[in-house]
């Protein structure tokens, strides 16, 4: 090539470079040498891709305190806990006016459940679901066990069993997932095992994901179903989403550079345990996560949970395990809690879908 034509073409692309450069703003991120980045603040408006509803929800975000879960206000467990079910009232009182249900206080193999079936008594008997309640394994029993469990069951036609498992701080793991599967051996008296199906939110679809390890693990056959929401089957607030969604929701603090948490909201339940075992975090063991059941996975793109569901759908598919990832645009950590978003309702529907195929 001619010299002239190269000088021509090294001038240009100088100066086309130096223009781009131009153009591009000084709080741009920057790389360090060992892959961190360094984010600038930005302002992120609500999606245009989110429902009306889901945008009227995230502007009530400015006028709502947020971040109860992980204050330091009412460190007493028992005042935390009834703290949170005052807050969740109203939310309870609004799902039993849209799903109207039967609610029957009960123990199942030593273990207190609370048992929800449609309203009008018509579900079916040769099914039964199990309701792993979330709130950081510490809290959220009476009011997250009803906020999840209504419209399955009255949606559905299905009886639920809600199972209020040993929680943090008067425990620590394995109490939760022996609890779970207490009750789940018990229900094989009445129920085939593929006729069983297993969901939970937040601490309960880690839960959810524990027990469908656990079960093989301990001599019992899988379920027939599962329903990993606001989780995976790996530790909590891991990947990315974890970094981003602290300052992008707001609702968790993000962890420090190294991984470690300033927040512990599990109140020790997982001390003395190793996070990344079998049991604990499936995903990262293949001869676990082969032998899991049908699984639904749902989270939010501004959830801390959206790394985790999506490594665990990624292993899932990977194993040949029939795997489906619902990601709610805009969404932020178990957004089906509120029944007033479309995008909650259509959580709801895929849920009932995913029941109904694979348990038959």
């Amino acid at each position: 090539m001619r010299t002239d034509i190269i000088m021509a073409f090294l001038l240009t692309t100088t100066l086309t470079s130096t223009a781009l450069a131009q153009q591009i703003p000084e709080d741009r991120p920057t790389f360090d040498e060992n892959g961190t980045v360094n984010v600038p603040a930005f302002r992120l408006p609500p999606s245009k891709l989110s429902s009306e509803e889901a945008r009227e929800a995230q502007a009530m975000r400015g006028r709502i305190p947020v971040g109860a879960m992980t204050s330091n206000e009412n460190p007493d467990i028992k005042a935390r806990r009834a703290q949170l079910d005052r807050m969740m009232g109203p939310r309870v009182e609004q799902m039993k006016a849209i799903y109207p249900v039967n609610i029957e206080e009960s123990t199942i193999g030593g273990v207190q459940v609370r048992i929800i079936t449609p309203k009008d008594g018509d579900f079916d008997p040769d099914r039964v679901l199990i309701n792993l309640h979330g709130g950081a394994f510490t809290v959220c029993w009476d009011s997250c066990s009803l906020v999840e469990s209504l419209p399955i069951a009255s949606l559905g036609k299905y009886k639920v069993v809600s199972v209020d498992y040993r929680m943090a701080p008067e425990n620590r793991h394995p109490a939760g997932v022996e609890d779970a599967a207490a009750v789940y051996r018990k229900l094989l008296n009445s129920y085939q095992a593929e006729h069983i199906g297993v969901f939970g939110c937040s601490a309960g679809g880690g839960l959810t994901a524990q027990l469908a390890a656990w079960l093989p693990a301990n001599g019992l056959p899988q379920m027939g179903a599962a329903g990993i929401f606001g989780a995976g089957g790996v530790r909590f607030q891991s990947g990315d989403s974890a970094y981003v969604t602290a300052k992008t929701d707001g609702s968790f603090p993000g962890p420090a550079e190294d991984g470690t948490l300033e927040i512990d909201m599990t109140r020790g339940y997982f001390d003395g345990s190793d996070l990344d075992d079998p049991v604990l975090s499936p995903a990262l063991h293949p001869d676990v996560i082969r032998i899991f059941p049908p699984t639904l996975i749902t989270t939010g793109t501004r959830a801390m949970d959206l790394s985790p569901a999506i490594y665990t759908n990624s292993q899932l598919l990977k194993a040949d395990v029939e795997s489906t990832l619902i990601v709610g645009e805009a969404m932020g950590h178990c957004y089906q809690y509120n029944p007033a978003l479309p995008e909650s309702r259509d959580a709801y529907a895929a849920t009932v879908k995913h029941f109904r195929k694979h348990l038959d």
